[in-house]
């Protein structure tokens, strides 16, 4: 039966494409708005032109004209046309000038440029299944993912999750053994240093580059007498008789999270907790059919789900697994005792115990 087309519908979707293809180019623009410290410079006047702008950031007048009349059309900036000014709102500021900020996401853009250098292996993975390792990724992604999860670990972890977990702030306090699994790059290992000083941290990865980077980084922050790092996998790592185990946005990567969970598990110390940080998500793809779902899933395409893949068990979870497939984890792997400890707009903490 022939399907009669309806113009308008066909227009609409184009723009919205159209609007999509924008954003898409934008997002390298913000990439390199980010590098270049042209938002930065923005916060240190209360305009500019694209001279002006240029002058201050040691960049060429003819790009930066170019960038800005972009960021303009995009909503990002606003536009003076009598004065050929431009200026970023100090409320936009906060998401793309201000790491410190709750609301930052300049940093999750590296991460968007990195996934594009994939594609090529994206394209043959579709057709044979196979999987792409995290460590098979442009370097932009590790540091992309560290930037982009930072601001909701400093606004939470110490204040909010930390709290939530029962028993396990007193814990911390008194002088705690913590097990940071899936660690990255360091920084939520390094926030629970800082801030419980008798407490000893160990920090497992099985990305070496990584683990590299968090030393350096726990020296920096002035934490390397009470943390270390090890290359390790999440379903053997070392050590036991920990207190708490964390695992920050990193179980659903794992290609066997069962066998993380269980290792976890068979890791804690009799009246120890495991804390389990992963994307808030709906059970049910329709319960995920939002900007953020839209975000999680595209991501969970290109990086989450083939790095599971790459992995012995290849479960493959998914960035938007969803409350129930991760108790399900959590049961298979011996815990008995599992709680939505509490949650923020994007982030759901569950905590486990045997």
């Amino acid at each position: 039966m022939q399907h009669t087309l309806d113009p308008e519908r066909i227009e609409a979707f184009a723009g919205q494409i159209l609007g999509d293809l924008g954003a898409t180019v934008s997002a390298a623009l913000i990439y390199l708005g980010d590098r270049l410290g042209l938002y930065q410079a923005l916060t240190e006047v209360e305009s500019a032109t694209s001279t002006e702008l240029a002058a201050r950031t040691g960049t060429t007048e003819r790009y930066v004209r170019e960038w800005l009349a972009n960021q303009a059309a995009a909503g990002y900036l606003t536009y003076e046309p009598e004065t050929c000014r431009y200026r970023l709102p100090a409320e936009h500021a906060a998401v793309l000038a201000d790491e410190t900020s709750a609301a930052f996401m300049a940093g999750g853009f590296h991460s968007a440029v990195a996934v594009f250098q994939v594609l090529d292996r994206m394209e043959s993975a579709f057709r044979t299944g196979e999987g792409v390792g995290w460590h098979e990724h442009d370097h932009r992604l590790f540091c992309g993912v560290e930037r982009f999860f930072a601001p909701a670990y400093r606004e939470h972890l110490v204040a909010d999750w930390i709290p939530a977990l029962e028993g396990v702030q007193k814990k911390l306090e008194s002088g705690a053994r913590i097990a940071d699994v899936g660690c990255g790059h360091g920084l939520s290992t390094i926030l629970l240093a800082k801030a419980f000083p008798r407490s000893t941290f160990f920090g497992f990865d099985c990305h070496e580059e990584s683990i590299e980077r968090a030393r350096q980084s726990a020296g920096d922050a002035g934490v390397g007498d009470r943390t270390r790092f090890e290359v390790a996998s999440a379903d053997s790592f070392p050590g036991s008789g920990y207190d708490l185990v964390a695992m920050f946005d990193c179980l659903h990567d794992m290609g066997d999270p069962v066998g993380a969970a269980r290792r976890a598990r068979q890791c804690l110390a009799p009246d120890g907790t495991l804390m389990l940080v992963e994307p808030l998500a709906g059970d049910s793809v329709e319960d995920n059919l939002n900007p953020v779902g839209r975000a999680y899933y595209g991501f969970s395409t290109v990086v989450c789900t083939p790095a599971s893949l790459s992995q012995p068990g290849r479960r493959g979870l998914g960035g938007q697994a969803g409350e129930a497939r991760l108790r399900g984890v959590l049961g298979e792997a011996g815990f008995t005792r599992v709680r939505r400890a509490t949650q923020t707009p994007v982030n759901l903490v569950l905590e486990a115990r045997s």
